[in-house]
């Protein structure tokens, strides 16, 4: 038997396929992870034409009885793949006619390996969105449980990594919820658009055959159908939409972890991390270094490649599929696989949180984060706000040069710069007061904060 007659191709060539070709060619060792949504695919497709009148009932009871042994065999580890199959599709269909004939050679009918394997490529990244949508949220059901204890935990709010405004160890926590719950959105979105269904779009141009693409999509639990032959089988846009928002996950994830490891260095001393997610030295004993959080900000990275991949990949092609297409599925696979590992082990790295809050109201201290306070306090005194801003600025100047906070000066040293100051200033300038006084929606304050905890809950459960 030759190469093509293993392929199942025409008698079109006159020598087999070079074994060279052959491994350069074959994606079996990769695809074969869509297995399980080909044999799906296929089992839809089959009674789609039954219906149709296309397959008989005895074919289809022949398709279902032999797509169940291979299920099992695959399931099982049993199944053999075959690189001169060279493909997923193919090595499942060779196996399903040698277990029950004719019928598995029917079951091609109607359709293409072109828009066979845009089919299992959505069904198999629709599974996958799903999963990813429930591991957000378990992240993010981490964060509001650390969230939940530390209301009144006051922090230095950073911009420019210099001491910025006092805020809540909980709000900003919340700010990743709120980053990762636009990342679930993106992905509903993204789903949406994976969810049409290509079978029946065959190599290009759709099939003579009487089938009834909708009645394929019902049975799939797809939206609706790609409405254009060509476009259904030869776009990848939506693999390169879902690792765009892959992208986004991760860039947030990674900003998440120079965070947690800046905070776990002893000149920070915010917080410390479970053991289980860190690592020593091979040379120095007293070392403890935050692997976890390093890694995802290295594999931030990877997804980013990915997504630059894919794009690159598809900027040339004419319509309508091209075999570069077949470039698509490990840098997608790729993507799957670390954001569902990273959003795993950030969910369960952010329950092996210590929070070390004196440290926190240390650092707020330091860096005269209520000054803003003192500013606003005197424009509510009648002062022009660039007024005010001068005179907190000279009287920053004025504790720096003394070596202490501006709640340490004593009341006739503050009214030095306005006289508009009063002995009511003292509650304004600690840092609980600073977070008390940002009582609105989206602010810091801990009542404000409880109440974004409660909707994040009420979400989470939704």
């Amino acid at each position: 038997m030759t190469m093509q007659d293993k392929l199942g191709w025409s008698g079109r060539f006159g020598e087999p396929v070079a074994e060279l070709v052959q491994r350069y060619t074959a994606s079996v060792d990769f695809d074969q992870r869509l297995a399980l949504f080909d044999i799906r695919g296929s089992l839809a497709h089959a009674q789609m034409l039954t219906s149709c009148g296309i397959l008989s009932a005895q074919d289809l009871s022949d398709i279902r009885r032999g797509m169940a042994q291979i299920e099992n065999e695959i399931l099982s580890g049993d199944f053999v793949w075959l690189i001169e199959l060279e493909d997923v599709h193919l090595n499942i269909e060779k196996r399903l006619t040698a277990l029950v004939g004719d019928a598995g050679k029917r079951l091609h009918t109607g359709r293409s390996r072109n828009d066979q394997v845009a089919t299992d490529v959505r069904l198999y990244l629709r599974h996958a969105i799903d999963e990813l949508r429930d591991l957000i949220k378990s992240l993010q059901t981490a964060l509001v449980g650390l969230a939940t204890h530390h209301t009144h935990t006051v922090m230095p709010g950073f911009t420019h990594l210099q001491v910025a405004q006092p805020v809540s160890f909980a709000h900003h926590l919340m700010a990743y919820f709120e980053m990762l719950k636009r990342d679930a959105e993106r992905l509903a979105d993204v789903r949406r658009r994976v969810n049409r269904l290509p079978l029946g779009a065959a190599a290009l141009a759709g099939t003579s055959y009487p089938i009834n693409r909708e009645h394929a999509a019902e049975l799939l639990g797809f939206d609706g159908v790609c409405e254009n032959s060509l476009d259904a089988v030869s776009d990848r846009d939506f693999a390169i939409e879902f690792t765009a928002a892959a992208a986004l996950i991760m860039t947030h994830l990674s900003r998440l972890s120079e965070e947690l490891i800046l905070w776990m260095n002893p000149r920070f001393g915010f917080i410390a991390i479970a053991d289980r997610f860190c690592t020593g030295s091979s040379i120095m004993p007293q070392k403890k270094n935050p692997d976890v959080p390093e890694l995802v900000r290295g594999k931030t990275g990877r997804i980013n490649g990915n997504l630059v991949a894919l794009l690159t990949l598809m900027k040339g092609q004419p319509l309508a599929y091209n075999k570069d297409n077949q470039e698509d599925k490990e840098p997608l696979f790729d993507t799957v696989d670390t954001l569902t590992g990273t959003l795993r082990i950030c969910a369960e790295m952010m329950g092996g949180v210590t929070v070390k809050p004196e440290a926190m109201r240390s650092a707020v201290l330091q860096g005269y984060a209520t000054a803003t306070d003192l500013a606003d306090y005197l424009v509510k005194k009648g002062l022009p706000f660039r007024d005010a801003h001068e005179a907190v600025a000279l009287a920053v100047r004025y504790a720096e040069q003394r070596g202490c906070d501006l709640s340490d000066l004593a009341l006739d040293e503050l009214r030095q710069f306005s006289a508009g100051i009063a002995d009511d200033i003292f509650g304004v300038l600690t840092p609980e007061g600073s977070l008390a006084s940002r009582n609105h929606i989206g602010g810091t304050a801990p009542q404000q904060v409880e109440a974004a905890i409660a909707r994040a809950r009420k979400y989470l459960a939704g």
